[in-house]
């Protein structure tokens, strides 16, 4: 019984484990875009993210100067709301103006963002925690097939997202942003954003969140393979290693009768 309880608890274990890890993998996705502002700037002038706010300026009338639309200015406002979803500073949108409605949406984004962050920490102590158990002997992490936990985890995201990056692709990048949030925000509206009332979703353009999913999905599939190619070389090495065993062992067995010659003269000695 003892066994039969610690085979079900490593079990457990390796569930909870696969799950972390996976968690982790997304999470950490998920986080590159949001705590690597960097990828915000970059995309300033290859996305004409200026020229885009003055035609939209030009065309609503909205009242922005070529002087007050720099790459700074943009830079601020992206600093701005980050700061907000993220750090938790006080709300604000830089140079652009905002309506209550707008800033509602941010507030139900910020809940995201908080989720995230709690999910990324708690599913990478959990992976440590785990890791350090099994180092240490103290649990014994299933592997199914003889496939490790970070095999199954990676097979298993990649499988997921494989299969919703290629829904996303037939329904299309709008169809499919417009699903997620709807997903996402049910019931709500807010994520509808009129530039002359919310100025910033000017300097959130949708080549900007269509670049995101595309760091977010990479991000993913590599790490996925990463953890796919890491239990496929520890499969082979546990077979090469067990097959190295086998040939060290001593082929003759001890009631076998012993067939040199020092063995035959031995027993013709004994039946003299």
């Amino acid at each position: 019984m003892p066994k039969l309880k610690s085979k079900v608890w490593n079990g457990i274990i390796s569930a909870v484990f696969a799950i972390a890890l996976a968690v982790f993998i997304l999470t950490f996705s998920i986080g590159l875009p949001i705590y690597f502002r960097p990828f915000y700037y970059m995309q300033i002038d290859s996305l004409e993210i200026k020229e885009l706010v003055m035609e939209y300026n030009d065309y609503f009338d909205l009242g922005y100067t070529e002087e007050q639309i720099t790459n700074e200015a943009l830079k601020d406002a992206y600093n701005e709301v980050l700061d907000y979803l993220t750090l938790g500073k006080e709300f604000g949108t830089g140079i652009f103006k905002y309506s209550e409605d707008g800033k509602s949406h941010f507030v139900d984004c910020k809940v995201l963002f908080d989720l995230n962050a709690a999910a990324l920490i708690i599913s990478l102590a959990v992976v440590v925690c785990v890791l350090v158990l099994a180092k240490k002997n103290i649990i014994r992490l299933a592997k199914p097939l003889g496939f490790n936990m970070f095999f199954c985890a990676g097979a298993g995201m990649l499988i997921t997202f494989g299969l919703l990056g290629i829904a996303a692709v037939i329904a299309g990048f709008e169809a499919a942003f417009t699903v997620f949030h709807m997903i996402l925000f049910p019931g709500k509206t807010n994520w509808y954003f009129d530039p002359r009332l919310d100025g910033i979703i000017l300097a959130l353009p949708e080549g900007f969140f269509l670049a995101c999913a595309i760091l977010i999905l990479t991000s993913i599939v590599l790490l996925t393979a990463a953890a796919i190619a890491y239990g496929i070389i520890d499969k082979r090495k546990a077979s090469a290693s067990a097959a190295a065993e086998a040939t060290k062992r001593d082929p003759r067995d001890d009631s076998a009768p012993d067939e040199s010659p020092e063995g035959i003269n031995t027993i013709k000695t004994r039946n003299e």
